[in-house]
Order: structure tokens, then C-alpha cells, then sequence
């Protein structure tokens, strides 16, 4: 094992960038809902870094074992914790308490607008999450448009928009209403300028660096990118002479102490230790993001166990078996080399038990 890499807690939030961490959820392994107190604890710890939560985000298993439900209690609970902090806050609002199959683009409104209500009554900003019924119901970019711009013309403060690729989710597919991404891209600006007044910021996550850039180019002054790229963020973060991202990242849940320090490290202009800090954390978020990208997920749990913030490796709809073998031996090994187990005793005691219930000690 190497040594662990000590990142103090910083004084406050970076002053630069705008960074929130989408957090994972901790399940009740003897029960049918969360471990509220592992959930919120791993909330806390996330602000303790200066970073906001980005809450009930696909990284919390939304369309993936985490029911609308078991989602609404997860908003209203951590939206009073981080009242309770002074912790920032933004919240996941979708469509995914509608049953499976078709429905019709009202219904998809009406249900935006019952989750948008649980979000704003927590005083948290809301997120308008991609949307798997959209994506299917959606005949084009005009039913796009009309969605969304019922959605804008009803919220209480600027949203963050959303747009997941389909390596993250197949049903998203051809999202914004074509599967071209020249098309797609056109679209969803064409949304911004149309509404930039009501919208903070759009989270992008496409894993294509290059096509981020220019998107961000392109934004009215004001709506700000966050990048949800986790094969390039240290670049993107750190942008160049025409702008920045600022940055909506599932990898910041699993390496928040080395974002923290990496992005109070830009703050002041040090750019070399913003690199030096961020660099070894590539590799390992490559690794955790690779193809199924979906099953991401479940690396993030597993170096939460490991990290000892959490008591076991279970998660909702038993997704901790996704992931082979080799990935979490790589993963494990990945993590250690950059310095990311505060007690490398316990995560190698821990990864020992693992593999040898793997039958791979």
C-alpha cells in the first residue's frame, strides 16, 4: 500500500469555479429504503470540502433501483441538511415516477412540475434531468421545446439543464431530438437563447472534450457549462483564454478531498499543483467511467466502503455485482496510487474480505 495523500478541508468553497459532487446513496442492507445516517454523513463530509452536492443524480441510482419515492425523502432530507451546513445544493428533477411505457408529453410536464414543487420546497436549485420518457415520446426538437419551455416558464430561480449521452444512458439516445450531435447541439442552444434568463447553467456529459469547448463558446453570457466529463476535467476545469467549465462530476464524490485541494490550488493561481493534485486522479476516473459507462456506479460505492465511509458494499437493486473482478482489483490499485485511502490498513483489511468472498484471495 502507499502512503495516503493528507488534503485538509478548506477554508470554503473554491472562489474560481463552481463545483458540485454527485453524491451516491448508502441502502439500508436490513431494510427496504437508505441508511439515512451513511447518507447524509457522506453529504456532510462533501461540504466539509467546500464542494456542493449535486443530489438524486444518476450517480444516486436514478433509473437504476432508486424509486421516486425512496428520491422525493432523499431531496427533502438533504436539502434541510445543507440548510442546516449552509452547504450548496442542487437536486435531480425527472419524469421517473411515471410507469413504464408510453405517455403523453402533459403527463411528462406534470411530472416535472411534482418534483420541481418537492425541490423548491427545500429551497434547493433544481436540475431538469434528461428523461427517459421524453426521449421516447419526443417526435422532434419542437416537442424538446416545448417541454422544457413549460418547465423554465415555471421555476422559482434559474435550473440547471441536463444532457446525458447515451453512454451513460442508452435511452437517451439521440436526446434534444436527433441522434446527430451537430443537430442535437443547435437545439439545445437555440432552447438556451430562447429561455438564458431562467437558466443557471447546463451540465454536459458527453465525454468529448473538444465538443464541450465549443458548446461552451457559444453560451449567452451568464449560463454557465458544468462539465459532467470525467475522462477530462482537469483541462476543461481549468479552461483557457475564452472561459472555463465549472464542474457537475460524479468523480468528485470518491476524490473530493484532492478536488477541493486542486481547485483551491487554481484559486490562487498555482496552476502547477492544480495539475499535480488532479493528475493522478485521472487514470482511476478513466478506469471507474469506462464502457458499460453506466455501471460506473458501482466503483464509486466501493471505494466508499473502502475510503470507511460507509460499513458494507451493498447497493440499491444489488448493482455491487456490475463490475468484474479485475475492474475493482484495477480500481483498488489505482486509488492507492493516488494516495486516495486515508487508512490504507483498513482498505487493504477490507479488499482482502472482498476477494476472498469473490473466491479470488
Amino acid at each position: 500500500m502507499g502512503e495516503p495523500r493528507t488534503y485538509p478541508p478548506p477554508p470554503g468553497p473554491s472562489t474560481s469555479r463552481v463545483a458540485y459532487a454527485a453524491a451516491h446513496v448508502v441502502p439500508d442492507p436490513a431494510g427496504d429504503s437508505l441508511d439515512w445516517d451513511a447518507t447524509l454523513a457522506f453529504r456532510r463530509h462533501l461540504w466539509s470540502y467546500g464542494l456542493g452536492v449535486a443530489e438524486a443524480m444518476d450517480t444516486a441510482q436514478r433509473g437504476m433501483g432508486l424509486d421516486w419515492a425512496t428520491t422525493r425523502e432523499l431531496i427533502v432530507r438533504s436539502g434541510r441538511e445543507a440548510l442546516s451546513v449552509g452547504g450548496r445544493i442542487v437536486c435531480g428533477a425527472g419524469a421517473d415516477q411515471l410507469p413504464p411505457g408510453p405517455a403523453t408529453l402533459d403527463d411528462i410536464v406534470a411530472a416535472y412540475t411534482e418534483q420541481l414543487a418537492v425541490i423548491e420546497s427545500v429551497d434547493a436549485v433544481p436540475v431538469l434531468m434528461a428523461s427517459r420518457h421524453l426521449a421516447a415520446a419526443a417526435r422532434g426538437p419542437d416537442d424538446y421545446a416545448a417541454v422544457y419551455g413549460r418547465l423554465l416558464a415555471q421555476v422559482e430561480r434559474p435550473a440547471v439543464l441536463h444532457w446525458l449521452g447515451p453512454m451513460f444512458d442508452p435511452a437517451l439516445d439521440g436526446y434534444w431530438g436527433s441522434a446527430d450531435l451537430d443537430a442535437a447541439t443547435g437545439a439545445l442552444l437555440a432552447l438556451i437563447g430562447e429561455h438564458a434568463s431562467r437558466i443557471d447553467g447546463v451540465k454536459i456529459s458527453l465525454l468529448d472534450a473538444d465538443r464541450e469547448i465549443a458548446f461552451r463558446r457559444r453560451l449567452p453570457s451568464g449560463v454557465r457549462l458544468y462539465t459532467g466529463d470525467d475522462f477530462n476535467y482537469p483541462d476543461l476545469i481549468k479552461g483557457d483564454a475564452e472561459g472555463h467549465s465549472d464542474a457537475l462530476l460524479g468523480v468528485f464524490d470518491p476524490i473530493a478531498p484532492a478536488a477541493a485541494a486542486a481547485l483551491h490550488a487554481l484559486d490562487g493561481g498555482d496552476l502547477t499543483s492544480y495539475e499535480e493534485v488532479f493528475a493522478p486522479t485521472v487514470p482511476l476516473s478513466r478506469h471507474l467511467f469506462e464502457a458499460p459507462t453506466y455501471y460506473y456506479k458501482t466503483g464509486v460505492v466501493f471505494l466508499a466502503w473502502l475510503t470507511g465511509h460507509q460499513r458494507h458494499f451493498r447497493m440499491v437493486g444489488g448493482l455491487e455485482s456490475a463490475r468484474s473482478v479485475p475492474h475493482m482489483v484495477r480500481l483498488f490499485q489505482l486509488a492507492d496510487a493516488a494516495g486516495l485511502f486515508p487508512d490504507p490498513a483498513l482498505a487493504a483489511h477490507r479488499m482482502r474480505a472482498w476477494l476472498t468472498v469473490q473466491g479470488a484471495a
